[in-house]
């Protein structure tokens, strides 16, 4: 472009006049003089390289708020810290969110079937993702080498083995020999009531390691969001130590007195100064009183938190909290009811894990600190439910292929007519063929054609590998597979997709309350080809039995629900095994899968072990 314009400029020089190349020199020394001081003015700006700030470091906090159609996927949008106070709740304050429904808006904006995405799995020692203020928890099978080999490990060898791993300073080094999972849980409470050893193993699924000498090592900050003094207490069994800074701040481990390997001295030297040290129940034992503790506001501090089985048998590992100055409600040991632990608010998943096991009035679950640094509030936030129910209203638009539209309700068809009643009563038939495809469908699908309905359950039986040191039945898992067979019994020519839908239930052990175990859905349309028929099924589900206590805990099969919708929506066929099922059904469609529920359909508490030692 330049060269182009240079060459035109001095072709046209050529014939040009005398008195004009005078003044068009003039007006050039002009610009020439004014270039040279908007570059002498550049120049004197010299353009720094913009260098972006540090980011700031802060501790990632994932806020929870009630949310339908729970996505763990989902990120959060980022929140400004709100400084207020925060109200303890009791257990009978916490409303249960009304979850969307399934059923109730089972089908997209086109049409297609939709599926639920699949929640993390919820266990007593933590779950599969971060949430950034929580404690990250490794598992250790001291039974086997680094590479998964069989050892000769017993509780002494476990014991000491453990005792240099605190006395040295929590460095994890010492533990590099032995087999680590490659999975982590993360934790925001340590509120493990009573229950079988060979749990732990099973929540970092490693559930061959068995039910004895084997430990999980916490590392986290411990902050709050405004000074506070405060002090663990709590009880292991076997193993339950903390340290804050590399110091050790409570050893709640099993006393040397009450076992034959001297496991409270994995505490070291540590001794409780606590004035009720050692005087009430949590869990299986007596609780014990840590050192004080005193936080700056948004300061933290390194926390480390050491739990095991050593011989196998029960276990139990429970951290509460007391803060000075603070009052608390008693419970029937004359003891006071003090909040568990925890950087975060449980949510309505870990409550009903927590109180399926926890003997009431031990430990508070929803009141007490949060140790985290901010503190949120969500005042009487509603959950607003999102109903995706396609109505059928009675008057409904119809329309034509030519494009006209009709509102009315649909009479009855006798061969290519229909007939129609608008608002005011009066009758008008359409041609069949004159209809849209949809439109069609829709008054197809009025007259469905009858179905066989067969729910399938599987079954087989495997025991958990028990430990050699003590006597016990050893647990067992049921593992249930639920299928559903449908084939279309007669002979009517039908061409459209069904939509099926099952619920799989069972009913613990121990108490009244159900539990939605399964639920999985499908669609086909009936041909020749696949025989009129459809079989899916959902994977397999542990169902985990075990003596605790003289009482058996678990859960057993109970019933089931299979519904077949079109695509409308409109239920067409069902069969059930419990008619109270489809009675509720809308408030089924509310209950996710792996919680509690009554004969209503409304989601409950779990049932909660009784007090046998006081």
């Amino acid at each position: 472009m330049k060269t182009k314009f240079k060459s035109n400029f001095k072709k046209d020089n050529k014939n040009t006049p005398s008195s004009y190349l005078v003044s068009l020199g003039f007006h050039l020394i002009i610009f020439l003089i004014a270039g040279v001081i908007i570059v002498f003015e550049i120049e004197d700006k010299e353009y720094k390289k913009f260098v972006p700030p540090k980011p700031v470091e802060r501790q990632k906090v994932q806020l929870k708020k009630p949310q339908i159609n729970l996505n763990n996927n989902t990120q959060s949008k980022p929140i400004s810290r709100i400084v207020t106070k925060a109200k303890s709740s009791k257990i009978s304050d916490v409303s249960l969110p009304a979850f969307s429904g399934i059923g109730d808006g089972l089908f997209s904006n086109n049409g297609s079937f939709q599926l639920k995405p699949t929640e993390q799995k919820i266990t007593l020692f933590g779950g599969g993702e971060s949430i950034g203020n929580d404690f990250i928890g490794s598992f250790y099978d001291l039974k086997r080498d680094k590479s998964g080999r069989s050892i000769p490990t017993d509780p002494d060898e476990m014991i000491t083995e453990l005792q240099r791993f605190v006395r040295g300073g929590w460095n994890t080094s010492r533990l590099a020999k032995f087999y680590k999972s490659p999975k982590k849980l993360y934790a925001t409470s340590f509120m493990i009531p009573p229950v079988k050893s060979s749990v732990a193993p099973s929540a970092f699924d490693e559930p061959d390691t068995g039910g004895w000498c084997w430990a999980v090592h916490y590392n986290g900050k411990l902050v709050h969001h405004k000074d506070i003094k405060f002090r663990f207490w709590g009880q292991g069994d076997d193993v339950l130590v903390v340290a804050v800074d590399g110091k050790t701040v409570l050893n709640g481990c099993w006393p040397s007195s009450d076992s034959e390997w001297g496991i409270y001295s994995i505490g070291g030297s540590w001794r409780s100064t606590a004035k009720n040290d050692f005087r009430f129940f949590l869990g299986n034992n007596l609780a014990r009183g840590g050192d004080w503790i005193e936080l700056k506001a948004g300061i933290p501090k390194e926390m480390d938190v050491l739990i095991g089985e050593v011989p196998g048998g029960d276990f139990c590992s429970m951290l509460t909290v007391e803060v000075d100055g603070e009052t608390y409600d008693l419970n029937r040991q004359g003891g006071p009811i003090l909040p568990m632990f925890k950087t975060e608010e449980p949510t309505l998943d870990m409550i009903d894990e927590i109180y399926r096991v926890l003997v009431p009035d031990e430990a508070s679950v929803t009141n007490g600190p949060v140790f985290r640094d901010y503190e949120f509030v969500v005042a009487n936030e509603e959950i607003d439910q999102i109903k995706q129910v396609k109505k059928i209203n009675k008057f409904r638009e119809w329309t034509l292929i030519n494009g006209k539209s009709f509102e009315a309700t649909f009479v009855s068809k006798s061969g290519d007519t229909v007939f129609f009643e608008n608002e005011k009563g009066k009758q008008t038939k359409v041609k069949f063929s004159e209809l849209i495809d949809s439109d069609q469908d829709f008054i197809t699908l009025l007259k469905p054609p009858k179905f066989n309905i067969d729910f399938v359950k599987s079954t087989s039986v495997r025991f958990i590998k028990t430990t050699p040191y003590l006597e016990e039945e050893a647990p067992r898992i049921n593992d249930f597979i639920f299928s559903v067979k449908i084939k279309k019994n007669d002979t009517k020519e039908f061409d459209q997709e069904i939509f099926a839908e099952f619920f799989a239930i069972a009913k613990e052990l121990i108490g009244d309350k159900y539990i939605l175990v399964d639920r999985q859905k499908s669609s086909f349309i009936p041909t020749k080809e696949n025989d009129f028929s459809h079989t899916f099924s959902g994977p397999s589900i542990e169902f985990m039995e075990y003596v605790y206590d003289g009482d058996r805990r678990g859960k057993e099969y109970a019933g089931n629900l299979v519904i077949l919708y079109d695509k409308f929506g409109r239920v067409i066929d069902f069969q059930t095994s419990n008619k109270w099922l489809y009675e509720n059904l809308d408030d089924l469609k509310k209950i996710p899968i792996g919680r509690f529920f009554d004969k209503n359909c409304k989601r409950v508490i779990p049932t909660s072990p009784k007090a046998q030692r006081y």
